[in-house]
Formats: structure tokens, sequence, C-alpha cells
């Protein structure tokens, strides 16, 4: 009975070793970036798209809808780079069915 050390049960052990893997993952994916540490997640990011567009549209504003390169992720396709007025006047992208409305009150042909 004569004990030199503190034993540890085995729960807290797998714990400790869980907790250290959570903490190795996410500061690989902070570093690294999500896309580079997960490649094979593929996230959507067309609705946030949509609104913006939107937004740029009933706000008037031009450069947003008819110059600024947005980042689209749809999940299936490869990404690419488009502004707004490029994804409803193409017609490459029409067949994609993104829901994004043409806009009337913004004139990119001017």
């Amino acid at each position: 009975m004569n004990k030199k050390g503190q034993e540890l049960s085995t729960n807290t052990i797998i714990m400790v070793v869980l907790g250290i893997i959570v903490l190795v993952i996410l500061v690989l994916g902070f570093t690294i970036g999500w896309d580079r540490f997960l490649p094979f997640i593929r996230s959507n990011n067309v609705d946030q798209i949509k609104s913006a567009c939107a937004f740029a549209c009933s706000s008037d504003n031009t450069y947003d809808y008819c110059s600024l390169p947005r980042d689209v992720n749809d999940g299936v396709n490869d990404k690419f780079t488009e502004s707004c007025y490029n994804l409803t006047s193409k017609t490459e992208y029409a067949t994609r069915n993104y829901g994004i409305e043409a806009c009337s009150t913004v004139d990119c042909n001017g």
C-alpha cells in the first residue's frame, strides 16, 4: 500500500487524448484554412450571393451589382468568380438555377 504516485483512470486518459486531438484539428483548420484541411467538405454560398445581389439591386449600387467579383461555390461545380450581372446575363449560369434575379434598376451597360 505504499503508493508514490496517483493513478489516472482510463476515462480521464481517453478524455485528455480526445481533447488534444480536437485542439489540433481546430488549430490546423484555422491556420491553414478549412478548405485545404477538409477539401472533401463542400460548402454552398449561393444563398449569400443571392441576398447580396438583391441588396445591391435594391440599393441601386451599380458597382456591387455590375463589377464586384463574387466567389461562387455551389457545391457541385468548381469555384468561380463572377459579378451579379454576369450571373444573371450569361446563359451558362442560367441552367444552374441559382435564382438570382436580373436587376432592372441598375444599368450595367452604360
